[in-house]
């Protein structure tokens, strides 16, 4: 007796006879059913707070410290504060400083995943502004960790910032 054909498409499956067809992908996924297994972080609707954690602003003023004079580094972190929120998806806030992503298994991402995971807001991430004309990215002074487990989670998640010019 031959092999039953698709009746889709009037193929024959490309089995050998006795052994088993191959695993059908998952309907949900375009990854093989054979693939390895990626461990998944359930994901509640709201992950960030409405405002920044103000232990935020210090370590804003650590880093930036390292990219001007400690006096500037102030000035940016106290405009921040005031500073809107606004929207960016994780990908553009990584493409517009030019950082790259951190992997899913980085210690600080780890940590942040696990607070996603249990419930916990995350704090809103701090940016200075690039300047395009003069080739220069964009600065997370806080934040970077975030984003990049947002990234992991959602690349066109739309993560919360307070963002204002350089000076």
């Amino acid at each position: 007796m031959g092999k039953k054909s698709d009746t889709k498409t009037g193929k024959k499956p490309d089995t050998k006879p006795g052994s088993k067809p191959a695993k059908k992908a998952d309907k949900k996924s375009s990854t093989p059913a054979s693939a390895s297994k990626v461990a998944v972080v359930p994901v509640p609707k709201v992950i960030w707070k409405d405002v920044p954690d103000d232990h935020d602003y210090p370590a804003a003023v650590s880093y930036l410290s390292l990219c001007t004079d400690t006096a500037t580094a102030q000035k940016l972190a106290d405009t921040l504060k005031t500073a809107e929120i606004v929207l960016h998806p994780a990908k553009d806030l990584l493409r517009a400083t030019r950082l790259s992503l951190l992997a899913i298994d980085d210690p600080a991402v780890v940590r942040d995943l696990g607070k996603v995971s249990q419930g916990q807001l995350l704090s809103p991430v701090l940016i200075v502004r690039g300047v395009l004309e003069k080739g220069i990215p964009a600065v997370i002074a806080d934040g970077y960790h975030r984003v990049c487990a947002s990234y992991h989670l959602s690349e066109n998640e739309q993560i919360p910032c307070r963002i204002i010019d350089g000076i």
